[in-house]
Formats: C-alpha cells, sequence, structure tokens
C-alpha cells in the first residue's frame, strides 16, 4: 500500500498559507488564531524569527507554535519560515525600486516630495499584488453582475462614491450604499444572491461595512473587498480581496491607490464591454446637454 497517497500537502506558497489560515480562522483556538494574526499581518518579520521568538511575541509557547504549523499542513515551523521567506523574496525588486522614495523624511526632502513618493510607492505595491487570474474574475463580475452596491463608509466614502459613479456610467444597476439616517438596512434589502457587493474599508474598519459584507456573502451575494492589510475583518468576509497600500507622510492616510485601482477596475470593464456601453454613455450625454449640467466654455 502506498502510504505516500494518504499525505496530505500543505500550502506551497505564501498564497496558498493565507487561503488556508483565512479558511480556518473561525476555529482556531485562541493562541493558534494569535499566530495566525501574526504571520498573515507581518510575515516579514515572521520569516526571520526563530519559534521562540514567534512564542514569546504573541505570547504562547514554543509547542503550540509547532503545532500551529503542523497544522497547516507545513513541515513543522521551517515550513512556514520558508513561504514567509519566498513571499520575501518575490517582493524584494519591488521593495528595492522604492526604498529610496520611502526614505525621503530621512533624506530631508520635503512634505510635497515625500508624499509624491509614497503615492507612486503605493500604487506600485499595490498593484504588484494582484492576481491576474483574480483581476479577471471580478472585473467580468463587476460588467455582468445583476446588480452591483458598492459601500464605503468615513474616508472610504469617496473611493467607494467613485467606483459607483464610473460603473454607473457603463452599466445599469449599480448601487452606492451610504448607511445614512438609518437606511443600512433598507439598503441591504436589495442585495440578492448572485449580485456583487463591493466593501471598501481601512483600519481602523467600519463596523457597519465589516457586517454588511459579512451579510452580502451569507445572503449569496459575491464579495469583493478593497482592504489594506490580511488581517482585516473584510479579508474574512471577501471571495476576492484586493490589498491596497495607504502609507502617508501624515498623519492621514492615503487613499491615491485606492483612487487608482478604482479607475483601473471600471477601466477594465469599460473594454471588456466594449460597444456595449456606447448608448449608455449617448444617453447620459444627452441628458447632460438637456439640463444644462455644465457651464458653458468659450469656443475657441
Amino acid at each position: 500500500m502506498d502510504t505516500n497517497a494518504q499525505v496530505t500537502s500543505g500550502p506551497a506558497s505564501f498564497d496558498e498559507l493565507v487561503v488556508e489560515i483565512r479558511s480556518r480562522m473561525d476555529s482556531l483556538s485562541t493562541s493558534h488564531k494569535k499566530l495566525a494574526q501574526r504571520v498573515l499581518s507581518d510575515p516579514e518579520a515572521v520569516a526571520f524569527m526563530t519559534v521562540s521568538e514567534l512564542a514569546g511575541a504573541v505570547g504562547v509557547n514554543e509547542a503550540t507554535v509547532v503545532r500551529f504549523a503542523n497544522g497547516l499542513g507545513l513541515k513543522g515551523y521551517p515550513g512556514l519560515t520558508r513561504l514567509c521567506r519566498e513571499r520575501l523574496q518575490e517582493q524584494a525588486q519591488l521593495l528595492r525600486r522604492f526604498d529610496n522614495l520611502e526614505h525621503l523624511v530621512a533624506d530631508g526632502a520635503g512634505l510635497l516630495e515625500q508624499t509624491v513618493g509614497l503615492d507612486q510607492a503605493n500604487i506600485a505595491r499595490t498593484f504588484a499584488r494582484i492576481d491576474d487570474v483574480m483581476w479577471e474574475s471580478v472585473v467580468d463580475r463587476l460588467a455582468r453582475a445583476p446588480r452591483v452596491h458598492v459601500m464605503g463608509l468615513r474616508k472610504c466614502h469617496a473611493p467607494a462614491y467613485l467606483l459607483s459613479y464610473l460603473l454607473g456610467m457603463l452599466r445599469e444597476d449599480v448601487a452606492t450604499i451610504n448607511a445614512s439616517a438609518g437606511s443600512l438596512t433598507d439598503e441591504l434589502r436589495r442585495v440578492h444572491a448572485g449580485d456583487c457587493f463591493v466593501a471598501i474599508s481601512i483600519h481602523r474598519y467600519s463596523l457597519d461595512t465589516v457586517r454588511a459584507a459579512q451579510w452580502a456573502r451569507q445572503r449569496g451575494a459575491h464579495v469583493i473587498a478593497l482592504t489594506d492589510t490580511a488581517v482585516s475583518p473584510l479579508a474574512m468576509s471577501a471571495h476576492d480581496t484586493f490589498y491596497i497600500e495607504a502609507s502617508s507622510a501624515s498623519v492621514l492616510r492615503s487613499m491615491t491607490a485606492f483612487t487608482s485601482l478604482v479607475q483601473a477596475m471600471t477601466g477594465a470593464v469599460a473594454h471588456l464591454l466594449g460597444h456595449q456601453v456606447r448608448p449608455t454613455l449617448l444617453d447620459e450625454e444627452r441628458l447632460l446637454a438637456e439640463f444644462g449640467t455644465y457651464a458653458d466654455t468659450p469656443s475657441e
């Protein structure tokens, strides 16, 4: 009898490890959940920690760390650090490319230069992490789902509104969930199985957005999250997650990469729909002209 056939292989990449951890998160013990959250939020540090260092960092014993790694189907703790180090190698070239941008402060650059440099790095890192297969699937859902619901509150309302507005120019049945004046439950009532639900939030995460995403998934909608880290509660509810860099030269986190991603998404939807969007855009232009929406510009 071939005993090897009974052995279940563990995650072969860090991305697969993330999927495995997320799928088990609700069933993990308190100690294992602490370890999972540390791996998801800071794989760079875990990559070079010893067993005792990781155990001390999260407040568990070394045996718990080893059991956690084995439970994920890895070859002990070395298997866990190997995947974290491979993740670092994948990002190394990109990190080196933008290392000088992140050290503008130390070099004495002004706030404007710091802001530009960090936003360039935010955009590049955000797009570098996007899986091509997931991207094509998400674009197709945004274009063809019966209805698209977009939710982002407080600071995240801006990219949510932009996504909803641009999508609404390209297709019918796009709704922005504002949750204003206690209307959240009324708006969620319009979410149905097969719809697409886009949830946008960064730390500190809006509880309404987190709950709405969880409810939408239970309802049968396909949930897409735009968030900041793998430990975001939105990532736990989403079918597809985009991790957006939001580093800033000030105390206010940057939303530039969110805006760039939204622009890219809607541009891809427009390309996918092709000539189908032309009648919609022509109707829009006729309405704008009829209602005199824009100020006249002087003729040349």
